[in-house]
C-alpha cells in the first residue's frame, strides 16, 4: 500500500539536504503530485472553504519535507526512554488514533530530512545514560513505514543502532513495506512491532490500512530476517463477542509464526481511550462513528502528557488484563507481555 501523496511541501532550506532531494526526484514527475516550495517561516494553509472532513483528508495526502529544529526528545513511556523524531503523522484512517489529540483538522505527514544531526544527538542521549542501555521509540507520533521508500530513514536508523552498544531502537507499524529493511546488519539493536486488531476493529476503524493477514506475512518476513519481534494490540474496544474474535486474531498469528520461538517475541496491550479534543475531531470527521465514546460509561484519568483521557472502568481493564494474559500464555508460551494499560 505504497503512500503518494497528492501535495508536497518543502520548508525552506530542506533541500539542502540528500532526503529531501531523494523525495523531490521521487515525486517531481508526478502530475498527480502537486510540489510547493516553502518561504522561511511560511505556514501550510487549510484549503479555503473546507469542511472538517476535506481538510481532514487534504491532511492525510500531504507531505511535508522539513527541518527538526528542536533537539530535545521528549519521553516515551511505557515503552521507552525517548522518542526519536524521523516522522510525525500516518497515512492511516483509523477512526480512534490518539493522534487526533495531536493533529486535529490538519494532520500532515512531516518528514524531517536532518537525520545526521537527531542520530547525533541520539547518540548524545546514548552517552549521559552509558552504562546503561537506552531505548528510543521510532513510532511515538508516527507510522514510519509508508514514507521509508522516501527517505530510507528508518534504513540508515537501524544500521546507526547496530552500531551502539548501549542503545536500542524500535518502531510499531501497521504497514507492510518492510522488503527494504529485511537484508540489513541490525544486530538485534532494532524490534519492530506490528500494530494487530480484531478483524471486527480492524474492518470498521482503521481505513486505508492493510489487514490483517498482510501484517501477519510482513512480521513472518521480519521473524525470519532475525529481527526482535513484538505486537502491538490496541485499541482493545469491548464488543459483541470481542473474547472469541481475539481468539481468531491470536489463532492466525501462532500460524503464521508457527517456527518462531515464542520466549522471543513481546506484546503490548492497550484498551480503548479517548481525550475530548479527540472526540471532537473524530465526531467531525466520521460523523456516523461507532465507536464507544460515552462518557458516562467511562473512568476520567490524567495521562503524562498533561491532558485527561476517558478509559475503560478499572474492572473492564481487570476483564481485559485477564483476558490477553491466559490468551497469551496459551498461544505464545514464554512470551514476554511489556504492559497492559
Amino acid at each position: 500500500m505504497p503512500f503518494v501523496p497528492q501535495r508536497v511541501f518543502f520548508e525552506a532550506e530542506s533541500l539542502d539536504y540528500p532526503i529531501a532531494q531523494k523525495i523531490l526526484d521521487a515525486l517531481k514527475s508526478n502530475p498527480r503530485v502537486s510540489i510547493n516550495m516553502l518561504k522561511s517561516k511560511q505556514r501550510i494553509k487549510t484549503m479555503p472553504g473546507a469542511s472538517w472532513e476535506e481538510a481532514y483528508q487534504a491532511g492525510k495526502r500531504t507531505l511535508v519535507v522539513g527541518i527538526r529544529k528542536t533537539l530535545n526528545f521528549q519521553s516515551c513511556k511505557p515503552s521507552a526512554h525517548y522518542q526519536l523524531p524521523l516522522v510525525t503523522g500516518c497515512m492511516g484512517q483509523c477512526e480512534y488514533c490518539y493522534l487526533n489529540t495531536q493533529f486535529g483538522k490538519n494532520p500532515y505527514i512531516r518528514v524531517y530530512v536532518n537525520l545526521e544531526e537527531i542520530l547525533s544527538q541520539t547518540a548524545s542521549y546514548i552517552e549521559q545514560r552509558k552504562p546503561d542501555t537506552t531505548i528510543f521509540e521510532g513510532a511515538a507520533t508516527s507510522d514510519p513505514v509508508p514514507v521509508e521508500p522516501y527517505t530510507g530513514s528508518l534504513a540508515e536508523t537501524v544500521q546507526f543502532f547496530a552500531r551502539q552498544e548501549h542503545g536500542k531502537f524500535r518502531f510499531v507499524t501497521k504497514y507492510t513495506d518492510v522488503d527494504s529493511l529485511l537484508n540489513l546488519n541490525h544486530q538485534g539493536k532494532t524490534t519492530i512491532r506490528f500494530s494487530i486488531n480484531a478483524d471486527h476493529i480492524i474492518r470498521n476503524y482503521e481505513h486505508f490500512t492493510p489487514g490483517l493477514p498482510k501484517r501477519l506475512l510482513a512480521a513472518g518476513k521480519v521473524a525470519a530476517a532475525g529481527y526482535p519481534l513484538g505486537f502491538i494490540i490496541g485499541p482493545v474496544i469491548l464488543f459483541d463477542d470481542w473474547e472469541a474474535e481475539y481468539k481468531r486474531m491470536f489463532e492466525a498469528l501462532r500460524d503464521t509464526l508457527s517456527s518462531r520461538k515464542s520466549d522471543g517475541i513481546s506484546f503490548e496491550i492497550i484498551s480503548h481511550r479517548f481525550t475530548a479534543r479527540a472526540k471532537n475531531t473524530i465526531m467531525n470527521v466520521y460523523p456516523s462513528t461507532t465507536l464507544p465514546m460515552d462518557e458516562s460509561q467511562r473512568k476520567y484519568k490524567y495521562g503524562q502528557f498533561g491532558y485527561g483521557k476517558y478509559v475503560y472502568q478499572p474492572e473492564q481493564i481487570e476483564g481485559i488484563t485477564s483476558y490477553f494474559r491466559q490468551a497469551i500464555e496459551e498461544f505464545f508460551p514464554g512470551a514476554n507481555v511489556d504492559y497492559i494499560i
